[in-house]
């Protein structure tokens, strides 16, 4: 894994500096502490960092084309690189080493913007063509590696793997991004293609970025490929499960190449631990594996970690982490680089802090809660829909809103009792249902936080657009299939995947993600809902077909994913700074917030009449990011 940076000044005014090209350059050191490369030329600069993973000897970048005429900067894998470089030599394309690089170059001679057609796996690269003076960026199908990039004033055009690259660059200016502060305060996170600054822009996934000389205005990105949710599958039952376990069992298999060691992550969850499941079937000697547990029971998976450790043999790590362990608090703002408010974050950090100890390359689970329906916000979206579907909006909205209305927020109560937001969801179409849903603060709170002035500025715009506008793309035969296209599309690049790579990175470790895997994911997106979710039961299918595989416990007790202790940390150990942070003049001199209204959520949060860790959480997420960009 890697990380690299590039300046693109399509007028070729004058050589790039190679101070500032240089100094983006380190700043992703931690991505690729093993080498690093500059290139040069009129109009264009190049930067990497490497982080050896296959054929370490060779495959240092940038990396030319035979004759010189094409090179590119990378980041990631692409698995089915021999059998792309067997069709090229087949056009006679000579091969000078055994890595994955090599194929991108003469991949891009021989089908241009096309090329990426031909990939597998997880990527985000640049490519300067000199005899056609074209820059190429490019992002794999689902978002797993990231592209920044940014106009500056000059018209050059800066680009890299993280934001603090682009920060290098004494013409990157750092105008907040209104409408990415109201995508925030909605989702958590900022969904592609915005960043927090203007001018400022992630390459969305499966999109391409061709750029020429002479261009005067960035040019949109191209769609390359997109996920049809569509039955296409008439097996049996059985059948269908045993594809399914045929085709993760193909999947894993080619994420198992590498020339570093390689382990994986178990958390006791049903997708990480089906990942090691099948690796110890493929692995002549024991996988490494590890996890972390935590001194609290009800934060604790570690001991359903540890039966699958034992029942496939692996050479198994587990550390045990303190619950109130909020140290990290202050570094996620280095990690990011923008507003991000994934509370699980900390614990991830420490599980790729722990893997890098052993391994250089973990596999991880995620992406199957995504893939395979597992989120109990599907099947609540699914039962919220059958309501709808009786009931028309102009009767719906008015009943179910006053119901709403009188109906007290218990978030105290056990679940089946906190009706208040599924009253809330009914009262509204289904896009705003589920916007409703997933939002960490909702549309009724964020107006009592930002003042009237801030909306003012927004004009017409709300972070409900984001998944508008996707919605338009979005299967609308399925509920399920409709809601799981938004995610995948939203948070699945934004939130899940920003934060593997972000701390994976950030110790230098390579995560791959078999059941990502596109080919996997387009099979699977073909499977009816009514083979995902069954019973009340999400990833129906994929729990049956591992049932030879894993402990019937494992499958199907509560999820519980890696959670931290927030209401009691604002309570208790955070208590004496949390106000003073959120009462600080970097948050209230915005001219945003509504002061009054932040006092009442920490008196009500700290004498327990209300549970506002989440509000309070990113609101200090916030504050430390306008203090770390304003230093």
């Amino acid at each position: 894994m890697c990380g690299f940076v590039g300046i693109f000044d399509s007028q070729k005014r004058t050589a790039i500096n190679v101070e500032i090209l240089t100094r983006m350059n380190q700043s992703l050191l931690h991505r690729g502490p093993d080498e690093q490369g500059i290139y040069r030329e009129i109009g264009i600069g190049l930067g990497h960092r490497r982080l050896s993973i296959i054929d370490v000897s060779q495959g240092q970048q940038p990396f030319f084309s035979q004759d010189g005429s094409v090179v590119v900067v990378y980041n990631g894998e692409i698995y089915n690189f021999q059998e792309i470089a067997a069709e090229l030599k087949q056009y006679a394309y000579q091969f000078q080493t055994h890595c994955d690089t090599e194929v991108i170059v003469y991949a891009w001679q021989h089908w241009q913007q096309a090329c990426v057609n031909k990939f597998r796996g997880m990527f985000a690269f640049a490519l300067w063509d000199k005899q056609r003076q074209t820059l190429f960026l490019a992002r794999d199908r689902l978002g797993i590696k990231p592209v920044y990039y940014a106009q500056l004033t000059n018209g050059d055009i800066i680009f890299g793997s993280e934001l603090k690259a682009l920060y290098q660059h004494p013409k990157f200016e750092k105008k907040l991004w209104l409408e990415a502060v109201e995508d925030y305060f909605a989702y958590g996170y900022i969904p592609e293609p915005k960043t927090i600054y203007r001018n400022t822009y992630k390459l969305p996934p499966a999109h391409t970025l061709t750029l020429n000389v002479s261009i005067s205005t960035l040019p949109e990105p191209q769609a390359y490929w997109d996920l049809n949710f569509s039955d296409q599958h008439q097996q049996s039952s059985l059948e269908l499960q045993q594809e399914l376990i045929a085709r993760i069992k193909e999947a894993v298999n080619i994420r198992l190449m590498a020339d570093v060691p390689l382990g994986a992550f178990l958390s006791g969850g049903v997708d990480s631990s089906a990942v090691v499941a099948t690796m110890a079937e493929l692995s002549p000697e024991p996988v490494k594996t590890c996890s972390i547990g935590f001194n609290e029971a009800s934060f604790n998976e570690s001991d359903y970690a540890r039966q699958v450790a034992q029942q496939y043999h692996t050479d198994h790590q587990t550390k045990i982490v303190d619950a109130n362990d909020f140290s990290l608090v202050n570094r996620l703002v280095d990690l990011y680089d923008e507003p991000y408010a994934d509370s699980s974050a900390l614990p991830t950090y420490r599980v790729c802090e722990l893997a890098k100890q052993r391994v250089t390359v973990a596999l991880s689970g995620d992406g199957g809660d995504e893939s395979m329906a597992g989120y109990r916000r599907y099947r609540w979206h699914s039962y919220e829909e059958k309501m709808r579907s009786i009931l028309p909006l102009g009767i719906r909205q008015p009943v179910f809103s006053a119901f709403a209305k009188i109906y007290p927020k218990a978030d105290w109560a056990p679940k089946i009792f906190r009706a208040k937001s599924t009253l809330e969801g009914l009262a509204r179409e289904s896009v705003a249902g589920y916007f409703h849903s997933v939002s960490l603060i909702s549309d009724s709170l964020r107006q009592q936080l930002f003042r009237p002035s801030f909306y003012q500025q927004l004009q017409e715009y709300r972070a409900i657009s984001v998944l508008q506008q996707h919605a338009q793309s979005a299967p609308r035969h399925d509920p399920v299939a409709m809601v799981q296209y938004l995610d995948i599309k939203t948070y699945l690049p934004g939130d899940i995947l920003t934060k593997v790579d972000r701390a994976s990175m950030a110790h230098s470790l390579e995560v791959r993600v078999p059941l990502l895997d596109h080919l996997l994911l387009e099979w699977v997106a073909g499977l009816p809902t009514a083979v995902k979710i069954q019973s009340n039961q999400g990833k129906a299918i994929f729990k049956q077909a591992l049932a030879k595989h894993l402990p019937h416990d494992l499958l199907y007790r509560p999820k519980m994913g890696f959670r931290i202790p927030m209401a009691k940390w604002f309570r208790q150990e955070l208590q004496p700074s949390v106000p003073q942070a959120l009462s600080s003049e970097i948050l209230l001199d915005t001219g945003w917030f509504q002061a009054k209204f932040i006092q009442t959520v920490l008196t009500q949060h700290q004498s327990r009449q209300k549970d506002h860790s989440t509000l309070i959480w990113v609101l200090l997420m916030f504050q430390q990011f306008l203090a770390k960009n304003q230093a």
